[in-house]
């Protein structure tokens, strides 16, 4: 019998106030997903070339309440994206064991990649979990952008825009990261 679990359902690219974005999605759950870029071509092109050709254009209901979350979210709004079912076919253990930890991440909740590490049951592995996460097929509803370097630091991230988009997703969601703001001077003594 032929393995159809990642056989991709359909894809979908779309505009939010933010840029486009992209989701592929089989019928087991959400198989990628391209963060944002000023052209719909430009995610068109990245996200076929991971995904292949959409067999159907018909869209699941998670997939429209999907959409509508990520535009929600793009435009400012608190969204909860632990509920999304998600294709993770042919991911090893381990990745599966910090993706799963990164997905218990709160709107607006940073933690680090050796602290994420042990999470997942995996202390000592900080770089592992940075590679891990490099290659997270479905950023924001795996949220790689929570994950800071140590000392706070914003890390790297592999999305277009690199860390710059890191830090404006993490803004997008209250947080702060960088050198704190100077000290108010409260008594001028």
């Amino acid at each position: 019998m032929e393995d159809t679990s990642q056989a991709i359902a359909g894809h979908a690219v779309f505009e939010t106030v933010i840029g486009f974005i992209g989701i592929a999605w089989s019928e087991a759950g959400l198989t990628r997903l391209c963060l944002p870029q000023r052209s719909r071509d430009a995610v068109e092109r990245r996200l076929l070339r991971h995904a292949g050709n959409a067999a159907s254009s018909a869209r699941p209901l998670w997939v429209t309440e999907l959409i509508a979350s990520i535009k929600a979210y793009a435009a400012g709004e608190d969204v909860d994206f632990s509920g999304v079912p998600v294709d993770l076919t042919g991911v090893d253990d381990f990745r599966l064991a910090i993706y799963d930890a990164a997905r218990k991440l709160a709107f607006g909740e940073t933690t680090t990649y050796g602290e994420l590490a042990r999470r997942a049951g995996h202390a000592g592995l900080a770089r592992e979990t940075g590679a891990a996460l490099g290659a997270n097929p479905v950023p924001l509803v795996i949220p790689c952008h929570r994950i800071l370097a140590a000392g706070g630091k914003i890390g790297g991230f592999s999305a277009p825009g690199g860390s710059t988009t890191k830090e404006k997703m993490l803004a997008m969601e209250g947080v702060r990261v960088g050198p704190p703001p100077p000290a108010q001077v409260s008594f001028g003594f």
